[in-house]
């Protein structure tokens, strides 16, 4: 006779663990600028919300893209010029470079959906090149400079963003709201539908679902919150880039994924933060940064398929 819980039990025991761990990791948000500089904190929650929106295009459609900087980079460039040199609000601002981002997911999508597998990787990376250049030459984006100097601004002309702390609590909004909403697409009939294409496309097809037109909105839906982690950024930091649209960034984020926990909710939040804090408090080691970056990739793919959270979540039996 069988022992394991039954079903629904099963779904709420691990709906309680997901609230749990998002609980303890807003805690740790809120906390964290109290011991740590906050601009290092506002740099873990955008890279974490970029590894979140290509999780979901990864992780739960099953589709790897090898060009995900370009909804950062191009966010974060239209962004900053609207707030440098319109003079946008910071809402406004972002709201622009997400949007920018939202409009090219879907024209990339809409070429790069019609193949799978290696191909699909490489016509993103292929376009994602194309937006590099698009970025290195275009005369608003400064060339090799990029756009410096960004002023922060007013949030709805009231918050003065040029306070850390402020900026801090719009941008622990911003991660947080983008966190729940992934957090809800992957609990939807959608996500479902997405997780069935990603396990055996056949099958949804032969049970009525037109799979491209899922993949189509998941990819422009991880683009759409790619765009919002660089808009962000590039406030944060009053600086737009060639290094959040070069190919090596598309690298970074699939080794976020990858080393947090591909398929898991929380995962990409704690590849990210260990990225991130490896670049930050290893940058004394220059070069060598990207050779440790390598080796850990290297025993995470050996030792810890699943990642760190998927490690952890299949240990104690629980999905986060």
């Amino acid at each position: 006779m069988s022992t394991s819980a039954p079903a629904p039990v099963a779904a709420a025991d691990a709906s309680r663990a997901q609230l749990i761990a998002f609980l303890v990791m807003v805690v740790v948000l809120l906390v964290a600028p109290i011991w740590v500089y906050p601009i290092f904190m506002m740099k873990v929650m955008c890279f974490a919300l970029f590894a979140c929106a290509f999780n979901l295009l990864i992780g739960f459609g099953g589709l790897l893209s090898f060009g995900h900087a370009m909804f950062l980079g191009s966010a974060g460039y239209v962004s900053a010029w609207c707030a440098k040199s319109l003079g946008l609000t910071p809402e406004l601002a972002i709201l622009a470079g997400t949007l920018a981002a939202t409009l090219v997911a879907v024209v990339s999508g809409l070429l790069a959906i019609r193949r799978q597998g290696i191909y699909f990787a490489m016509i993103t990376l292929a376009l994602a090149q194309m937006i590099f250049f698009f970025c290195l030459q275009a005369p608003f984006t400064g060339g090799e400079d990029g756009i410096q100097a960004v002023p922060r601004g007013k949030l709805f002309g009231l918050i003065d963003l040029s306070s850390n702390t402020a900026m801090y609590g719009l941008v622990f909004v911003i991660f947080i709201g983008g966190f729940l909403l992934i957090w809800r697409i992957i609990h939807s009939p959608f996500g479902q539908v997405l997780k069935a294409v990603r396990e055996n496309e056949a099958r949804a097809i032969s049970l009525g679902y037109d799979t491209d037109r899922y993949k189509l909105f998941a990819f422009i839906l991880s683009g759409a919150l790619s765009g919002l982690a660089g808009a962000t950024k590039a406030l944060v930091f009053q600086l737009a880039s060639l290094t959040d649209v070069h190919w090596s960034m598309s690298g970074e984020v699939v080794l976020m994924t990858l080393l947090g926990g591909l398929g898991t909710l929380f995962g990409p939040v704690v590849g990210a933060a260990v990225i991130v804090s490896m670049q930050n408090y290893l940058a004394q080691f220059g070069a060598w940064v990207t050779i440790i970056q390598g080796v850990i990739f290297v025993v995470c793919v050996l030792a810890f398929r699943r990642g760190i959270i998927g490690e952890i979540a299949h240990a104690i039996r629980k999905p986060l």
